[in-house]
């Protein structure tokens, strides 16, 4: 500490003396230390942020790029085809504001990560009682299982296709499920060159859905008039809901507050702090901007070449690369091969940031100090094992997969509120953010981006849950459990409103 008495402030000191005794997301011998051009230590100017440098906006890009995959998974993929088939280029305006909500909720969690030195996990051990936390942190694994279930499905899915069928959907189950090592193999190159293994994988994504993208030649005048006028009608809400509903992932959010860690960063001083807020907030940014343009590749091919037609309303992730084949034909290279491999790359770095966050959620919430290979493994079994039983029970037809992956989405839908308001209660508390607590703007705005989402994810279930819930015993159960869940939700608000209204 620099003697500064506005520096107690930035970061309580029982953090800074259990800092090396609890588990942490990156050891210091990890880190990468940040050099550009001002690194002058003078505590006369500990507040003052340093001018903007190109060499350090290099070295703090890449947890954004992470935290972007999520924006890109299989089961965004999934919502942008079908936006795409059923709605045609009317939803792209949604799918930008959606896209816009989850930077606004990515850079809160960025900023709780940067400003405590600790992750959302971590956080809410300390700040919740046992019971609570448990009961978020199954929760939060729950999330990350339904997630992942459907990454490694969808990889699956692209080795088939690739594979021409040779490969069942079980065998692409067990490949995929290797990528653990090829992770850990990773790692232990330094978070610099894992990074640039995503960075490579995104750059496939991009490279192949833009080149279905010029081989399709969507009209530009539709997607622009798509991106810029707000259109919904009662056909498309589904679709609309279905578009918010997979962008927010609660993994995501524990995620990115985790990943931002992995710099060296003086929290002592708060220009250093908001230097890091600054240059995270920008590759963060960007990464967004490229996860949307893809988004928008993958949604234009698919009104171009299925909206208003029959194949509308039953094509998926399991038969498009068959449709875009009947529709496109071969080529020089044919799209069936072109799509398997933009979704082999989705699927693939999907999950292994899914290993990642699964280290940090229940390294944080149980305060577990395990080797890395071993967290890895564990979190691996519990996503692997119920994927290979979803394997081999649902590869029988398409129409299987299809109800199972809108029961995965519910289950990840009804997740979100419990990473949400845990990470709003957490960013607008001094003691535990200093100064950089949000102020009441920001603190407003997020609360109405939070309370849409939900809301917008509460339709999807009401509408999923009227349709499924049949018999009076499977609708009792679902009744105990939503009165349950209702009342868990319940004690999270009141809790963040006693905060806010002094009595917490």
């Amino acid at each position: 500490m620099s003697g500064n008495p506005e520096e107690e402030t930035l970061l309580p000191n029982s953090f800074q003396e259990e800092e090396e005794q609890q588990e942490t997301a990156y050891e210091s011998s990890e880190k990468i230390v940040v050099v550009g051009i001002d690194e002058s230590d003078n505590e006369d100017n500990w507040g003052r942020v340093p001018p903007f440098s190109w060499k350090k906006l290099w070295l703090f890009t890449g947890p954004g790029f992470l935290m972007s995959i999520a924006f890109l998974d299989p089961g965004n993929l999934e919502g942008d085809l079908q936006a795409g088939a059923i709605a045609g280029y009317s939803l792209l305006w949604l799918l930008m504001w959606a896209t816009a909500m989850g930077l606004l909720i990515q850079l809160l969690s960025a900023r709780l990560g940067v400003a405590t030195g600790k992750h959302l996990a971590e956080l809410c051990r300390e700040e919740y009682p046992a019971w609570a936390r448990i009961v978020l942190w199954i929760m939060a694994e729950l999330a990350l299982i339904g997630s992942d279930i459907q990454e490694v499905i969808g990889s699956a899915i692209a080795i088939r296709i690739l594979s021409r069928g040779v490969v069942p959907l079980w065998a692409g189950v067990v490949i995929t499920a290797l990528d653990c090592f090829i992770f850990l193999f990773l790692e232990n190159y330094g978070v610099r060159t894992l990074e640039a293994f995503f960075a490579v994988l995104i750059g496939v994504m991009a490279i192949s859905f833009a080149w279905m993208f010029g081989e399709a030649k969507p009209s530009g005048k539709e997607l622009l008039l798509g991106v810029l006028i707000p259109k919904l009608s009662s056909r498309t809400i589904q679709q609309a809901v279905g578009v918010v509903g997979c962008l927010i992932m609660p993994h995501n959010v524990f995620l990115h507050s985790a990943l931002v860690q992995s710099r060296q960063v003086d929290r002592s001083k708060k220009g250093r702090v908001q230097e890091a807020l600054n240059y995270y907030s920008i590759e963060s940014t960007l990464a967004l901007v490229v996860s949307f343009i893809i988004n928008i590749f993958v949604t234009a091919v698919f009104a171009k070449g299925f909206y208003g037609s029959e194949l509308a309303n039953s094509i998926g992730l399991v038969n498009a690369g068959q449709y875009l084949e009947e529709t496109y034909g071969g080529g020089l290279f044919p799209i069936l091969y072109i799509w398997g491999i933009g979704l082999l790359a989705a699927g693939q770095s999907s999950t292994i940031t899914g290993t990642y966050a699964g280290q940090f959620i229940m390294g944080g919430f149980l305060n577990l100090r395990l080797r890395k290979w071993m967290r890895a493994l564990i979190t691996r079994s519990c996503a692997i094992i119920p994927t290979m039983i979803v394997a081999l029970l649902f590869d029988t037809s398409e129409g299987s997969l299809d109800i199972l992956n809108e029961w995965l989405n519910v289950l990840q839908s009804v997740q979100i509120p419990f990473a949400l308001i845990p990470l709003l209660y957490l960013v607008s508390k001094e003691q535990i953010m200093g100064t950089f607590r949000i102020g009441s703007v920001l603190k407003i705005t997020s609360w109405l981006v939070a309370a849409l989402v939900i809301v917008i994810n509460g339709y999807l279930l009401t509408e999923f849950f009227s349709s499924e819930v049949n018999g009076p015993l499977f609708g009792a159960v679902v009744g105990a459990i939503t009165a349950a869940y209702v009342a868990f939700l319940l004690y999270l608000i009141w809790r963040a409103v006693a905060f806010y209204l002094g009595k917490a």
